[in-house]
């Protein structure tokens, strides 16, 4: 068997002096490369990473007419740069991203809206996109779980949207949370496409519609 060397080599950042903060647990920062798909070596290496913060809730014990967004403004824009900061670490820098996404995992103690403040804003998605040179509104994922929970958070091209290649996910999990009284927030990005991306995009689609799907029936019959 021929050991090829590493397929993509990536000259990695320094490492970004942690954050400090008091809401702020941990991040933890997760990397992988598809070598192998159905038997084959991709035509287009793509890294995914994700980064995730635990955070504690600055929202558990208020009501549901809390008002959101002084926290908001406080905690989501400092997130939005020490995520894709260390995205970028691992993924060798923006010029190397294509796709991105957002996810949040809230605590069951807390709302669904609290993890929702933090990545559907501007303070959250606008600095996300800025750090990351996209232009495409930035898909998501959210839920509520206890410690442990996995979400798949999906992703697609950063300035062109609908370019069907870059449609993909990406699985986080932190072990130890998010703990009743926290948000897990993440940032997610990708270096390419899916592996053996093959199914054109809009672009090069056929005209369907069901009046053009029932008038080809017909035809046939």
């Amino acid at each position: 068997m021929t050991v090829d060397a590493d397929p993509l080599p990536l000259l990695l950042d320094p490492e970004p002096q942690p954050l400090v903060a008091p809401w702020l647990r941990k991040v933890a920062v997760s990397r992988e490369l598809v070598l192998l798909e159905n038997g084959s070596r991709p035509g287009a290496w793509a890294v995914r990473a994700t980064a995730a913060a635990v955070i504690t809730n600055p929202w558990v014990g208020t009501g549901a007419d809390e008002d959101l967004s002084p926290a908001v403004k406080e905690v989501a824009t400092v997130l939005a740069r020490e995520l894709t900061d260390r995205l970028l670490t691992v993924l060798g820098g923006v010029k190397a991203v294509e796709a991105f996404g957002k996810a949040a995992v809230v605590g069951t103690g807390g709302e669904i809206e609290h993890g929702a403040a933090l990545i559907h804003t501007p303070y959250f998605g606008n600095l996300l996109r800025e750090f990351l040179q996209g232009e495409s509104i930035i898909c998501f994922s959210d839920t509520r779980g206890d410690a442990g929970t996995s979400l798949v958070v999906p992703m697609w091209h950063k300035t062109h949207a609908a370019t069907r290649s870059h449609y993909q996910t990406v699985e986080v999990r932190v072990g130890d949370a998010p703990r009743r009284d926290e948000i897990v927030v993440v940032a997610a990005a990708s270096t390419g496409p899916r592996p053996h991306a093959r199914i054109g995009d809009r672009r090069t689609d056929p005209d369907v519609s069901s009046h053009h799907l029932s008038t080809e029936r017909q035809h046939h019959s």
